[in-house]
């Protein structure tokens, strides 16, 4: 190895170790090409990110199920010849659905088969996943954690007015129940009203207005209900996916319709029938109505700067000017 600083190089010197030293610049490049070459050795779906690998795959049969247990024991074999052995206590198996039979797995660790022990909830990027795709816990999670900091600038700041408020909500509070809500977006009556408190509870941090009601606290904040707020993101998300803002296959979420329609827009989405609320509440599903009521201006907007401006301006229409502003 050499270093380079600008157009200076040092000599080069022999490397006897094969280990990165904690917290060093070049150490989580250096770990990613050394793991790199993981995921051409399994057949089933893999993503590496830092030191974690997710593996999954569909099993309809017992021949998926074998194929994914031997993508397992190939990960293991790979583990041995580069020296980097997994921890078979830290990993599980997340069954997902509910007519998904619950297949035993296996790893190899020192000579022994462990079975790899099932979970029910996950915690993926920030996010609690669990086997049923209810966001119970992580609508709890994000209340607990918004209400912590609503507490702490309960404590250290004690003469508030609406535009400090305002700011300090929308930078340190409002995010933590924002944080990946296309992914998570509640739909039980109880998670819903468990982030709305979030913000109830905030606008009442203002004694001039805290006797208002909680729709003339927002009006005063230039706020929105949270609502409505989960609304735009899903409609600014599927913008980005459907003119390719966003680096995935717009066919994996949504489905052009081939109706043709005098009214709406020229981008109209078909919606799928759900048996499951759990479906009909799935981004891909729940977007597609209130995409398709768009106007053909606004879903044709040529940046998402202008996409986000005109459809606040056809929100307004829609929701009152008593409103404006607060998205």
């Amino acid at each position: 190895m050499r270093v380079n600083i600008k157009d200076y190089f040092s000599e080069w010197r022999e490397v006897y170790y094969s280990s990165v030293p904690q917290g060093s610049v070049c150490g989580p490049t250096q770990f990613s090409l050394y793991i790199n070459d993981m995921i051409a050795v399994v057949q089933s779906n893999i993503i590496l990110f830092a030191d974690d690998a997710k593996m999954w795959r569909s099993i309809n049969s017992i021949q998926d199920q074998k194929i994914l247990q031997s993508d397992l024991d190939s990960l293991v074999k790979w583990s041995k010849i580069w020296l980097l052995r997994f921890n078979s206590n830290k990993c599980k198996v997340l069954h997902l659905g509910y007519n998904n039979k619950k297949y035993e797995y296996t790893m190899e660790e020192t000579g022994v088969l462990q079975v790899l022990k099932e979970s029910f909830l996950e915690k993926d990027l920030g996010v609690m996943i669990s086997s049923n795709f209810k966001f119970t816990e992580q609508c709890n999670k994000s209340a607990k954690k918004a209400m912590r900091i609503l507490g702490m600038i309960k404590r250290n700041f004690k003469n508030l007015d609406c535009q400090s408020l305002r700011m300090l909500y929308c930078t340190y509070v409002r995010p933590h129940i924002e944080y990946c809500i296309q992914a998570w977006s509640p739909y039980f009556k109880k998670d819903i009203d468990a982030l709305e408190k979030v913000q109830r509870r905030a606008s009442k941090l203002i004694p001039d207005i805290r006797r208002f009601s909680y729709e003339a606290r927002l009006k005063k904040l230039n706020l929105y209900p949270l609502e409505i707020r989960r609304l735009r993101g899903d409609l600014i998300e599927a913008y980005k996916i459907l003119h390719g803002f966003e680096d995935v296959d717009p066919n994996l979420f949504f489905r052009r319709s081939n109706q043709i329609q005098l009214r709406g827009n020229s981008l109209k989405l078909y919606k799928k029938r759900s048996k499951l609320l759990l479906r009909a509440k799935f981004f891909s599903q729940r977007v597609v109505d209130h995409w398709n009521e768009l106007p053909n201006d606004v879903v044709n907007a040529s940046s998402l700067n202008s996409f986000k401006a005109r459809l606040e301006r056809y929100r307004m229409s829609r929701w009152g000017a008593h409103l404006a502003g607060g998205l």
